[in-house]
């Protein structure tokens, strides 16, 4: 990697060989994961009750009791594909041993090369400034 590569990185790490075969640190110098099969599944569980139970209530009542839940499963097929799209990109290259993506910048550049970069941050924070007003209209009408 040259000199102008990390410099353009948005961490640079200088980690010497007697730290990385330490027991406390990755193979890629950052301290290792403390994540369990159960700490993920707490985690996907409350992602499903916020937004998938929440909702299924205003689903059926906008679109009625046979297109709401259909609505609500093809959304969850969606979810689950793009789920899987991004659990390949988390290492470049090699799925075992490549570099780690630890952003979807991160993941978009190594895939798809800095020209989609910007794009993806385009919609990256398009849907976050969506998705804070829909919750926040949502939220006032709720309170009515």
């Amino acid at each position: 990697m040259s000199k102008q590569q990390v410099l353009h990185r948005h961490q640079v790490l200088n980690v010497s060989s007697d730290v990385v075969d330490s027991d406390l640190y990755d193979d890629d110098g950052r301290l290792k994961r403390t994540g369990s099969f159960w700490t993920a599944s707490a985690h996907i569980i409350t992602a499903v009750i916020g937004s998938g139970v929440l909702s299924l209530a205003w689903a059926v009542a906008q679109l009625g009791w046979i297109a709401g839940p259909i609505m609500m499963l093809l959304f969850s097929f969606v979810t689950y594909y793009t789920s899987i799209l991004l659990a390949s990109c988390y290492r470049t290259g090699d799925p075992d041993n490549g570099k780690r993506n630890y952003t979807y910048m991160d993941a978009v550049r190594s895939n798809l090369g800095s020209l989609h970069v910007k794009a993806c941050g385009v919609v990256q924070y398009g849907n976050l400034f969506g998705v804070a007003i829909g919750y926040t209209i949502a939220s006032s009408i709720s309170m009515m």
